[in-house]
């Protein structure tokens, strides 16, 4: 993929035409996700923010859909220089920095102000730096959402039910950790291929926050029963190659670090105006929501997943004690 953005290009653009003001730059900002998904909403609003703020120095392209990959391929693009941006999914993260995983640690938060908390205190800023070591630029933590279990065989309202089901899991190993103390089946793929195999049936279901099953129709894909379960809050982080980051001067990096974090909060603000009327639209289309699952025989479940990662027993304490202030 050829590389759009550098200050050398702008200057020799600049240099090339003679031009009075310093030449636009263009910076490649990819997704995995349609356009009525909430991240297309934040990619929108940060763009709009660069732009300003730049005095139009600064333009944003947004490539939704995966045109620019997968989650994980665009991490491993930006991480080399070749992609500048993108607005990722917390799960792949933990594949390039294992602080990471305790993000996706099941029933870390029991609501979204607890995460916001986290995500934009020191712990938060902490785990994005750690990313750095891989030639990542954490900038801000948008919402994915609290995910809930899809399926098209049965309605699920305990951990018992959840047994044997076949479902799409992110490639991320404390998820499918998760999901095997649940009994379930788990199979790690990217969402493109996650939707053509709930289409052809060779998985059974999935799991996601509202507006992804609401944005994806995924009724249409033969998901009958949605469990509010909630068993995981996940995180979406609006990310930049390290070398782009640094190859801006010290001003503009401030303004696309205060931008991401406005976007970011204006996204958040989004997913909670929507979710209800989403809710509402995916009843109509037949699905069956269980909106009051038995939680606690989910959380006993899940229990051994904290006991096989030790190595985030110092972050979960941190996180519990912020969160008891």
């Amino acid at each position: 993929m050829k590389k759009l953005t550098t200050l050398a290009a702008a200057a020799l653009a600049l240099a090339m035409t003679g031009a009075g003001a310093l030449a636009e730059t263009t910076i490649q900002l990819g997704t995995t996700v349609n356009e009525q998904d909430s991240f297309q909403v934040a990619a929108e609003k940060f763009a709009e923010l660069v732009e300003e703020r730049t005095n139009g120095e600064y333009k944003i392209e947004i490539y939704p859909n995966g045109t620019l990959g997968g989650e994980s391929d665009m991490l491993d693009s930006m991480s080399t220089g070749m992609l500048d941006m993108g607005i990722i999914t917390s799960g792949p993260f933990v594949n390039f920095s294992e602080a990471m995983g305790v993000l996706d640690m099941p029933y870390l938060f029991a609501n979204n102000e607890e995460a916001y908390k986290v995500f934009d205190g020191e712990i938060g800023r902490e785990l994005l730096d750690s990313l750095e070591d891989a030639g990542l630029k954490g900038l801000a933590y948008a919402e994915r959402g609290f995910r809930n279990v899809t399926n098209s065989v049965r309605p699920v309202n305990n951990a018992d039910d959840l047994a044997g089901l076949k479902l799409r899991v992110m490639e991320n190993e404390v998820y499918t950790a998760t999901f095997k103390a649940l009994k379930v089946n788990a199979v790690p793929m990217a969402w493109a291929e996650a939707l053509t195999a709930m289409q052809q049936g060779t998985i059974e279901g999935e799991e996601n926050p509202i507006n992804v099953i609401y944005s994806y129709s995924l009724w249409d894909y033969g998901q009958k029963y949605v469990t509010l379960d909630r068993h995981s809050y996940s995180t979406a982080i609006i990310t930049m190659s390290l070398d782009v980051f640094n190859s801006l001067d010290e001003a503009t990096q401030e303004i696309f670090l205060a931008s991401a974090q406005e976007a970011a909060e204006y996204e958040r603000a989004w997913v909670a105006e929507q979710e209800a009327d989403q809710l509402a639209a995916i009843k109509s289309h037949g699905v069956e929501v269980i909106e009051n699952p038995d939680v606690e025989s989910l959380r006993a479940a899940v229990q051994s997943v904290y006991d096989a990662y030790p190595q985030y027993a110092d972050y979960i304490a941190r996180i519990q004690a912020l969160l008891a202030e």
